[in-house]
């Protein structure tokens, strides 16, 4: 019998007043007993069984299965990547079992003593038991592009389909790929609760993922991974830059050995259709399952006819990161009921206008809320590498990566140019007046020991990646002076490696750095210079590009910072684009009454929750006060990026002070399913106060997590601990 799913009226109704124009047809899904038509977006469809119940042995090395690509939990727990038989042309199962292994790696901690094979993992069973088992799932792999017709999207979709998948107790959940991410991002968070759930899991890698051109030799990936050139490719081809064969020679001839990437430009500005490729993920589920895995009757013409619909099967969005903030897109977006709750952590929301509404935690409102991602990422790109040398930053986390004398020049470039206050006058006070910025500008104190690792890893390339993909920018517009390459130990620009490109599918996460590629500063003084290494012209000093961050500011607030005045010409021109495509990504907050549970860190200092999920949370329940199903959980001790709670040499401080998110990714998704399948009530809104692995003071040694350093999300939090909606205000507790 089919388990009761708990659906709201309020919900249904709707539907019919606020459907959007672009709510076609292609991402409906028909009723029972209708023709089961292949969706209008879906190219071709390459069907794969990956059958693997034990893992690969030197004498079946091929074999795989839908979760660990034949690794097991061993092999995912296992440092050592899978290699290639040829490294100039590895095959697209080697490429497959490669991207797997990194990409359930770079979204949670891998090691024993954060939590891998204990509180989560391929041998932890759906109820949370530790089996001795490796944790092989088989099944079948749908992949596919979705496309207009242009062959410029080519949005890559995929739907596993685990063999404990059952009919009569269908589910989907959607597994939309974290950060830049391909398609298998989500593989280690949502796509692992649902295949050991039974589900279909529906991804996608929302127009970015590992979309790399090579403009010097013309090379680019194929829907699998593999290589070749972009005229053999066609239409197949992931990503090609829109450059003629003279624009190309052109640019190559003044910027040598650039490469373009998907998310940052395909000219698309792939964010605004993240719930739509959301949708359409869901959509591709429906039609494979009725196609291949119920017993569905033969049509009248021939075909199959649906059976599983959107009454009788459980859809659960869910992701992290980006792929999160796609969730939360699809609910609002979806105008078909495909959807009957969302789970999601740490989601890239970025909602609109939030005038009228506040935060306050504690006692302590909050100065800065809601603003849009390239607005606090262009702001966290000024003063973070100064930040990094406050006192109240010691012992940060990997800052020996961040150049003491480089972040020195960054604040003295800032007090010269008048973009910290006039009585800061010595490097010290420079410092904290730079954090004093960051926190009046919505980070948290429990963010200071994070600047520093996160400027050096992140923020420069999001910056860069954003701005370009917001405004439609092509690669030969080289926005604000930056463009994309390999580079040496000193920052020269060098031409690709050969190795490292074959295996960009498997090893890339979607933007630079990443698998030797760099961003490179062009205008750097004396020649290109990675970001990190370049020299500003205005100041004569390595400062990270200053001038370069400050042309980023500039395009965010429409006016030059240094002075006040507008901006004229091509700058205006410029920075009206980037304004133009934040609004088109922008949330309303109105999930219809979905039952959701947002789940974020506190310390969480790439994505603050004042600009998160606390300002969506807020946007939404101003939008329907007293008639939200939503729910906000607040995790301490937790941050954004999982891959760095393992620590040792590069993140060394992050596994003594921060506790994986992920647990709580999955238990938003446990509570989830009991609420839709057996009406049991959500959590409260709520902050779960969890207990680091050491510490303070730091360093310290730090021992193996337990289950009491994560608590469990209560079903009655006591007072103290209750996140409460009132008057157009969110009270978060300290």
């Amino acid at each position: 019998m089919i388990p009761p799913i708990i659906r709201s009226a309020f919900a249904f109704a709707m539907v019919a007043a606020v459907a959007p124009a672009w709510a076609a047809q292609d991402l409906n899904v028909g009723m029972a007993n209708t023709p089961n038509a292949k969706p209008r977006f879906a190219g071709d469809i390459a069907a794969t069984y990956y059958g693997a119940t034990a893992p690969a042995s030197p004498a079946n090395p091929a074999v795989q299965d839908l979760l660990t690509a034949g690794l097991g939990k061993s092999g995912l727990g296992s440092a050592a990547a899978p290699g290639f038989v040829d490294p100039i042309a590895p095959t697209a199962l080697e490429l497959r079992r490669r991207a797997i292994h990194t990409n359930y790696r770079a979204i949670l901690d891998p090691t024993a003593g954060g939590g891998f094979g204990t509180l989560y993992g391929p041998n932890v069973d759906r109820n949370g038991n530790v089996t001795a088992s490796e944790g092989l799932i088989p099944g079948w792999e749908y992949i596919t592009y979705a496309d207009d017709g242009s062959g410029r999207k080519n949005v890559t979709l995929m739907v596993q389909v685990p063999d404990t998948f059952d009919p009569s107790r269908a589910c989907i959940v959607t597994g939309t790929s974290s950060g830049s991410r391909g398609v298998y991002g989500a593989i280690g968070s949502s796509g692992e609760w649902g295949l050991k759930n039974g589900c279909a899991v529906a991804y996608a890698d929302k127009g970015s993922g590992n979309g790399l051109h090579d403009l010097t030799t013309d090379q680019v990936g194929l829907i699998d991974g593999r290589r070749t050139s972009a005229a053999a490719a066609g239409t197949d081809s992931h990503f090609t830059a829109s450059l003629s064969a003279a624009e190309r020679a052109s640019y190559n001839a003044a910027f040598p050995n650039r490469v373009a990437y998907k998310h940052a430009h395909s000219q698309q500005n792939p964010e605004a259709d993240w719930g739509r490729n959301t949708l359409q993920a869901v959509v591709l589920a429906f039609y494979v399952l009725n196609e291949h895995h119920v017993d569905a009757p033969a049509g009248p013409r021939g075909g199959k006819r649906i059976v599983l619909d959107r009454r009788n099967a459980l859809v659960i969005a869910s992701s992290v990161s980006n792929g999160g903030g796609a969730a939360l897109a699809a609910a609002e977006q979806d105008q078909h009921n495909l959807i009957d709750g969302v789970a999601v952590t740490e989601p890239n929301a970025q909602p609109n206008d939030m005038s009228g509404l506040a935060i306050v935690q504690g006692t302590t409102p909050v100065r800065t809320i809601g603003k849009p991602l390239y607005d606090y990422f262009t702001f966290a790109n000024l003063y973070q590498p100064c930040a990094a040398l406050s006192a109240r930053a010691a012992n940060s986390p990997a800052a020996a990566f961040l150049s003491a004398a480089n972040s020195a020049n960054r604040c003295a470039g800032l007090a010269a140019k008048g973009l910290l206050p006039d009585t800061a006058t010595t490097l010290a006070q420079q410092a904290e007046a730079a954090l004093d910025k960051l926190r009046d500008y919505g980070w948290l104190p429990d963010s200071d020991v994070l600047q520093s690792s996160h400027y050096r890893f992140a923020t420069n390339s999001i910056t860069v990646t954003y701005a370009s993909a917001f405004g439609r920018f092509s690669v030969a517009d080289n926005v604000c002076g930056f463009s994309f390459a390999n580079t040496n130990a000193t920052g020269d620009v060098i031409a690709q490696v050969a190795a490292s490109q074959a295996s960009i599918f498997s090893t890339g996460n979607g933007v630079p750095p990443t698998t030797g590629v760099n961003v490179v500063y062009n205008d750097s003084l004396g020649g290109a210079k990675q970001d990190l290494l370049a020299t500003s012209p205005s100041t004569g000093t390595t400062d990270f590009a200053l001038d370069g961050a400050i042309c980023h500011r500039n395009l965010v607030e429409g006016r030059d910072i240094l002075t006040g005045a507008p901006l004229t010409g091509a700058a205006k021109e410029a920075s009206d684009r980037v304004r133009a495509g934040i609004a088109e990504v922008q949330l309303t907050g109105r999930l219809k009454n979905t039952p959701t549970i947002i789940v974020q860190g506190r310390a969480d200092t790439l994505v603050p929750v004042n600009h998160a999920s606390r300002a969506y949370f807020l946007k939404n329940q101003a939008a329907a006060p007293g008639v939200s199903n939503a729910r906000y959980v607040e995790v301490t001790n937790a941050q954004h990026f999982e891959a760095f709670l393992p620590g040792g040499p590069v993140f060394g401080g992050y596994e003594q002070r921060f506790v994986p998110l992920h647990v709580y990714l999955n238990r938003a998704l446990d509570a989830m399913y009991a609420h839709l399948t057996s009406g049991l009530p959500l959590p409260p809104s709520q902050v779960v106060r969890t207990t680091p692995r050491c510490g303070p003071p730091y360093p310290c040694v730090a021992p193996a997590i337990t289950a009491a350093n994560v608590p469990a999300i209560a079903s009655n939090p006591a007072a103290a601990d209750r996140i409460v909606y009132d008057r157009k205000t969110l009270y978060v507790p300290d």
